[in-house]
């Protein structure tokens, strides 16, 4: 049975949801499920924008079949080719062989790498070239490293659509509203938006300045991202949360407390410093045993917050794992402007602390 959603006149997703799939990447819990978005165009030539993963290969098909009837498939742009996007793009050149698949020279670079032939089909485009289809007319914008080398975004000038890419997606699944305005995007949304953003992109915060920047210069109406809602109205709500996470700067002033405790003590500590903050006046806190929560939450919450305090028990005369497990990724996800505080603790050769301050 299709499942689809008219997102503007004769654009269509044709998307779907995984709720099956518990650790995206296979490393990021997804309790909430994620959704895989695809969208079609009809126009004088028809148009699809991505694929989706193989997960969920056959609803896609059957929503591609629908909307387009008896028309053949005129194009193919693939704005991505993470697997998550790309998993159907074999099964569509299968289906209508005749179709011109468009991408840059990574783009295609991959293809190859992936097992994909690429031949006369193939029409490579550069940043700012265009695309004429009838009525509507698409620019391509590269985007590298936001968060793959390849990635692009694609925008219609006639409707004001951008197609993202993996830019302003967020995890969780769409249960039938596909638009921000159908959502209460802050309740159900935001954190898992966040998390998606820090843990995903969060490293290549100058690269997604560099696209805020590109995207600054258009007349944005909707935005179809490939994960999540589609953005139609406070687009620049969404796109502040992009320029403060991607610049760095916290969202709001707090402290964000982590710790790890073999046997309590090192945890005491921790909830003494939230005793005596709170005393002081400071009630935006939260606090999290880095042995039980899953460090793409701390990091969500690193970026949210203006100040961190990290408490750890020395083991085996290093940091204890949990906590060097978090201040890695905070390091490798380049996270700063963040005023840090450590707490160590240890009985007959206290060395968290020194190593945390290395770190």
């Amino acid at each position: 049975m299709y499942n689809i959603r008219k997102v503007t006149e004769n654009l269509y997703w044709v998307g779907g949801n995984d709720r099956r799939l518990a650790l995206f990447e296979n490393i990021h819990p997804i309790p909430e499920g994620v959704s895989y978005n695809s969208y079609l165009l009809l126009d004088e030539k028809t148009v699809l924008l991505d694929t989706v993963d193989w997960s969920i290969g056959e609803q896609f098909i059957e929503n591609v079949q629908y909307v387009l009837g008896d028309r053949p498939l005129d194009y193919m742009v693939i704005n991505h080719m993470e697997p998550d996007h790309a998993g159907c793009i074999e099964e569509i050149t299968c289906r209508y062989p005749d179709v011109k698949i468009i991408g840059n020279k990574k783009t295609f670079d991959f293809m190859e790498q992936f097992g994909f032939k690429v031949n006369e089909n193939c029409i490579e485009v550069k940043d700012g070239d265009t695309l004429s289809l009838g009525k509507h007319e698409f620019l391509f914008i590269s985007a590298p490293m936001v968060h793959w080398p390849e990635t692009m975004a694609t925008f219609d000038t006639t409707n004001g659509v951008l197609f993202s890419a993996d830019a302003f997606g967020t995890f969780g699944s769409l249960d039938g509203k596909l638009f921000n305005d159908e959502v209460n995007f802050e309740r159900d949304f935001l954190v898992p938006a966040r998390r998606y953003y820090t843990n995903i992109v969060g490293k290549y915060g100058p690269q997604v300045q560099s696209l805020l920047k590109k995207a600054s210069d258009l007349d944005i109406k909707y935005i179809c991202p490939l994960h999540g809602p589609v953005w139609r109205t406070d687009i620049d709500y969404f796109i502040d949360k992009y320029d403060k996470w991607s610049s760095y700067e916290p969202e709001e002033k707090g402290v964000l407390i982590v710790y790890g405790s073999m046997y309590g003590n090192t945890e005491k500590a921790a909830e003494n410093i939230a005793i005596r903050l709170a005393e002081k006046g400071m009630s935006n806190i939260t606090m999290y045993d880095a042995s039980k929560t899953h460090v793409s939450y701390l990091i969500a919450d690193a970026f949210k917050y203006s100040h961190i305090v990290l408490a750890s028990a020395t083991y085996n005369l290093n940091i204890y794992p949990p906590v060097e497990n978090f201040i890695r990724d905070m390091k490798a996800l380049n996270l700063q402007k963040r005023t840090v505080a450590i707490i160590e603790n240890g009985t007959w050769a206290p060395r968290s602390g020194q190593l945390m301050r290395q770190l």
